[in-house]
């Protein structure tokens, strides 16, 4: 099963590659590794939802979010490669996190696009992976991911 049909297969649709909204691109390739910049839970150019967790979001309140984030982060990289099964491995991810002083559970957010990468590539899906908490993120977003994938 292709990658873009395993993405299907989930209910989940991959979307355009996304646009740069700032100084910067979406995505680059160096060698045999693709790196993405941030990716916003936009779908259909408009952020899911807003707000921080630990004040008035929760873990589950962002999952959805989280995952189009992480779909945004493959759409870049296929903006750059073209067919994503020319992925070999998802080697790291980051997380970024709008939360609360208080809030401390960033990692279980970041599982949600951790889950999803597993799911869609297998064992090739298992990366290194960073989470932390932000007192803000661009647009009011409460969840930015960026990845790193090398190529086969």
């Amino acid at each position: 099963m292709s990658i873009l049909e395993k993405i299907k297969s989930l209910g989940l649709e991959l979307p355009p590659a996304p646009k740069a909204i700032a100084a910067y691109i979406p995505a680059i390739q160096t060698g045999n590794l693709v790196f993405t910049s941030g990716q916003l839970p936009l779908k259909e150019g408009k952020l899911m939802l807003t707000g921080t967790l630990g004040a008035g979001l929760s873990i589950e309140d962002v999952k959805a979010a989280t995952e189009q984030a992480a779909l945004n982060g493959l759409a870049a990289i296929a903006g750059v490669i073209g067919d994503l099964d020319k992925i070999k491995s998802i080697v790291k991810i980051g997380v970024f996190v709008s939360s609360s002083p208080d809030f401390t559970e960033q990692h279980l957010v970041a599982n949600h696009a951790s889950n999803l990468l597993l799911s869609i590539f297998g064992e090739a899906g298992r990366h290194a992976r960073f989470a932390v908490g932000n007192s803000a993120l661009p647009l009011g977003a409460p969840v930015e991911v960026e990845m790193t994938v090398s190529l086969g």
